[in-house]
């Protein structure tokens, strides 16, 4: 795969105005800038913001409607469903309405729809079986927002319905290429993306939306500040795994939240953490967005995501420590079966010599539908082209896509739709059913009107800013920790340096596959060590290209060398064995 290597290049009177108005280092202010962050507003709110910034959840449409709603249920002890989705922010969404209701003396309960039987969102069928079981009130959480059916049908039954949503809201074009939206006849319709909806902040998660309907209805029953403040441990979980921008109010929620795991009462919570061997570790994004979290999801891919319910929300503490096992087990099966997909697609690209598509669509009923977008997604990785995996299916082929910055998936499937049953997604992501004979027609067609150039298809890194070895200190790692926590919208700083002399090389890790570089700081006797973790190929590669294979092998055997490199890396504090230094975990590199 090609690289392209761009420095992030900001105006230098932004950053001195940010630097004059909010007493910043220039260093910090050039990170905001470079996240688009470059308002004094808006920087203060970013390194300083708490709990008392967010906002108010009354500024989202229908709120106050939904609220009376719910507050009626309960004085009448109507019998009160919770709708909610199978995946993290699904099940988060879920335990932060259930744990409210509850505060609240609700007669509830709670349904979330099982992967392959039912797929994503409400279900006539179920709602039919919950009018029977003598529900009388469905609130929904991370769904509800496209169920035009279902959400008619529940009212003929007689159900009121109040959706809580974050999803982007549904549209037609007309003849004249405009947007007409389209939202379903709820009796209370709360999402911050409608058009009509003056909330400020748009890229709140699902359970983000539930979050504020729980303040607003504790408010509204002067319930303890309290009782609210603990449900934002949840949210935050949600907000890191579904991917939403760490800016604004969601930053903020990630931070307040990472406080209150880290002394969880959650007898749950507590176990997963144990469980996924991080007890006595502060739990950081990362934690959230690639242990906990999809240890949460699992169970929504290979069983039922009540278990992930139930795990949050159980007082019993054997209980939470067998459920914890069992999701730690369930996602250890669900790497296993992402691996084995995963080698299958690439093989099969390779055997087919598809490597030189421009979108990339595969057929393999082997993969297991419900993890057909994460390895869409790998595929995409690795190979830089929007990526599509179909699988089998229960009723017929369904499949996943994960795009690039520079293709609108969601746009170019709508131009294919004649060809599938059922598709929906965004610029970035997308999921379709189709029938078996038309796969092949689709992908022909995708790569008919497929107008992405050799440019767009280069892999870009971008960095924040060129960085001598000489200024890396613990003082400007603190500077850089205060950016944390690290995600989409406010990804980890990267630096360059270029013209690194190596002085000394080894090989770590049982596959020896970990490379690890002694490097000399500039104008002095000092070194540095940098470390990386997924680029030992590439360097062998790059080396053996360029000095030989003997050469190679012997810098390998006595870990002595001299030659210079350019690195993109981020630095760290490693604390090993009672030992403290600075090194820098490489991302990217080149002779």
């Amino acid at each position: 795969m090609k690289e392209k290597w761009l420095l992030i290049g900001k105006s230098e009177k932004k950053i001195k105005r940010i630097v004059e108005k909010c007493n910043i280092s220039p260093f910090i202010a050039r990170l905001l800038v470079n996240r688009g962050i470059e308002e004094e507003k808006d920087v203060k709110r970013f390194l300083f913001g708490d709990i008392e910034d967010l906002y108010s959840g009354n500024m989202m449409k229908d709120m106050d409607k939904g609220i009376s709603i719910i507050e009626e249920a309960i004085k009448l002890k109507k019998k009160i469903i919770i709708y909610g989705d199978y995946d993290c922010d699904g099940v988060i969404s879920t335990v932060i309405l259930y744990k409210t209701l509850k505060e609240c003396g609700a007669n509830f309960n709670y349904y979330i729809p099982n992967r392959e039987d039912e797929g994503y969102g409400m279900n006539s069928n179920r709602i039919k079986i919950l009018k029977e079981e003598g529900y009388e009130v469905i609130i929904t959480c991370d769904n509800g927002i496209a169920a035009f059916d279902e959400i008619n049908y529940a009212k003929e039954l007689g159900f009121q319905v109040v959706i809580t949503d974050h999803h982007d809201i549904p549209f037609k074009e007309n003849e004249e290429g405009e947007k007409e939206f389209f939202i379903p006849n709820g009796d209370a319709i709360i999402n911050p993306k409608r058009k009509d909806c003056g909330y400020p902040f748009k890229k709140i998660c699902g359970a983000g939306v539930a979050l504020k309907f729980s303040k607003c209805l504790f408010d509204r029953l002067k319930t303890p500040k309290e009782k609210w403040t603990k449900l934002i441990e949840y949210c935050a979980i949600a907000t890191v795994c579904d991917v939403v921008d760490l800016i604004d109010e969601n930053r903020i929620i990630v931070k307040e939240g990472l406080k209150l795991i880290n002394s969880t009462e959650n007898l749950g919570l507590k176990a997963l953490i144990k469980a996924t061997n991080l007890a006595n570790k502060k739990i950081s994004a990362y934690h959230l967005g690639f242990v906990i979290g999809p240890c949460i999801n699992a169970t929504g891919r290979l069983e039922t995501a009540d278990l992930s319910v139930e795990l949050l929300i159980t007082q019993d503490e054997n209980k939470a420590e067998n459920l914890a096992k069992e999701l730690y087990e369930l996602n250890k099966k669900r790497q296993d079966l992402t691996t084995e997909s995963v080698e299958q697609i690439i093989e099969q690209i390779e055997r087919n010599k598809m490597e030189e598509d421009k979108v990339l669509l595969i057929y393999n009923d082997y993969v297991h539908e419900s993890i057909a977008g994460i390895v869409a997604g790998r595929i995409r990785e690795r190979y830089n082209v929007p990526s599509i995996v179909i699988t089998k299916g229960k009723d017929m082929p369904k499949g996943s896509g994960r795009s690039i910055e520079e293709y609108d998936m969601f746009y170019e499937l709508s131009k294919c739709k004649d060809l599938m049953s059922k598709f929906g997604g965004h610029p970035m992501a997308a999921g379709l059913s189709l029938e078996k004979n038309a796969i092949e027609k689709l992908r022909k067609k995708l790569l008919d009107n497929c107008t992405l150039t050799e440019e767009d298809l280069m892999y870009k890194i971008r960095i924040d800013l060129p960085l001598s070895l000489k200024n890396i200190d613990e003082n400007l790692i603190k500077f850089i920790n205060l950016l944390e926590p690290f995600g989409k919208g406010n990804p980890s700083p990267i630096f360059g340096a270029k013209g690194v002399e190596v002085k000394r090389v080894w090989l770590l890790g049982k596959e020896k596959n970990i490379v690890k570089f002694r490097c000399k700081i500039n104008d002095s006797n000092n070194y540095i060590d940098c470390i990386s973790f997924d680029r030992f190929q590439s360097f062998k590669n790059l080396y053996i290209e360029k000095f030989g294979e003997e050469r190679f092998n012997e810098i390998i055997n006595t870990s002595y060398c001299s030659f210079y490199m350019d690195f993109i890396f981020y630095p760290q504090i490693n604390e090993f064995n009672g030992n403290r230094n600075i090194q820098l975990v490489v991302k990217n590199l080149r002779l």
